[in-house]
């Protein structure tokens, strides 16, 4: 296993700060609907009764996430689910959008204009580096609406965080395998031309072509992390800052992932970035005009004989951990070792 940093586990990896397992590069929920997936990483950690119910700040009002009743009470006062849709549906059809041309117009067309302008809009914005009105409809495909006052993020069955951390679940992956670390994979292969018969690669494609269709399009983040001498900086894992003049997206409280008790605590800032060739890509730009780039790029690693591209990078697409798990095992079964 090669990796460019000084650690294992890549995104994932957490280190322990004051007694609190901190997620270096922002919050990372194992969540997953398929047995066969939970049951394969269990192997590797055992997972706490963790469950994601992150909070939105607009300004001074706070309001729960994903969008359910009790988002629906705090905007508007009202308490039960058919109210709740009246409300919404008055607001869509009073906007008769027909044809959503941006996203701006697909969102109000889905939920309406306070929740497009209090939770969406601003976010949205700072997340991607451009107006909504300047990003294409298909980006938001749906925007859950749950009519429920149920406060968990996910749909899952399953989810949790590794106890310790991700990083010793990692160690016990790697074990028996040979660990090189601040190494670059493009130049360490040059000089060993012939180190394995198969390699996975999850580094970025274009960059692996030299970027002879010229780059793909991403985005990259900055993380700002502190020690705060208090028990309890805001009182939950994931609090989303949703007002386009707030320069992050989130703040995350690390000690509230694992029920931390330790008389300090860390948190993390999360600043959407835009993306050069020399930064960090985090997550692709999937439009349409990137991913017909992207498919000339795929058209080149068809004719590989024993390299195989994977991950968000290597695959150019956005994939949650148990998407990525999924597809690690789908081609264990498939290729031919």
């Amino acid at each position: 296993m090669i990796d460019k940093r000084q650690h294992i586990a890549g995104n994932s990896y957490t280190k322990e700060i004051a007694g609190i397992d901190v997620h270096v590069y922002g919050a990372h929920i194992f969540h997953t609907a398929h047995r066969e997936i939970w049951e394969y990483i269990n192997q590797f950690a055992e997972f706490n009764q963790f469950v994601n119910a992150p909070v939105a700040v607009y300004h001074d009002e706070v309001y729960n996430l994903p969008f359910n009743m009790n988002t629906f009470n705090r905007l508007w006062g009202i308490r039960t689910p058919e109210q709740a849709r009246q409300k919404i549906q008055s607001q869509v059809q009073a906007l008769g959008i027909a044809e959503p041309r941006n996203l701006e117009e697909q969102a109000l067309s889905m939920v309406g204009t306070d929740i497009y302008n209090k939770l969406i809009k601003g976010y949205t914005e700072k997340q991607w580096g451009r107006d909504c009105r300047d990003l294409p409809a298909f980006i938001i495909k749906r925007i859950p609406l749950r009519f429920t006052y149920d406060n968990n993020y996910f749909d899952d069955r399953w989810q949790g965080i590794p106890i310790g951390g991700y990083t010793p679940m990692v160690e016990k992956m790697l074990r028996g395998a040979e660990v090189l670390l601040n190494t670059d994979y493009s130049d360490w292969v040059k000089v060993h031309p012939n180190c394995a018969a198969k390699t996975i690669y999850t580094g970025a494609i274009d960059r692996f072509y030299g970027y002879r269709f010229g780059p793909l399009s991403y985005r990259s983040l900055r993380f700002e992390t502190e020690e705060l001498p208090m028990e309890n900086y805001q009182g939950n894992a994931v609090v989303n800052y949703t007002a386009r003049e707030v320069p992050y997206t989130r703040v995350i409280e690390h000690k509230h992932f694992a029920f931390g008790t330790q008389p300090t605590t860390v948190i993390t800032r999360e600043y959407p970035a835009d993306w050069r060739v020399e930064d960090e890509p985090y997550y692709p730009v999937n439009d349409a005009a990137n991913n017909a780039q992207y498919e000339k790029y795929a058209a080149l690693a068809k004719h590989e004989s024993n390299i195989i591209f994977g991950g968000r990078l290597g695959s150019y697409r956005f994939y949650n951990m148990d998407q990525v798990v999924e597809a690690a095992l789908t081609l264990a079964r498939q290729e031919r070792w």
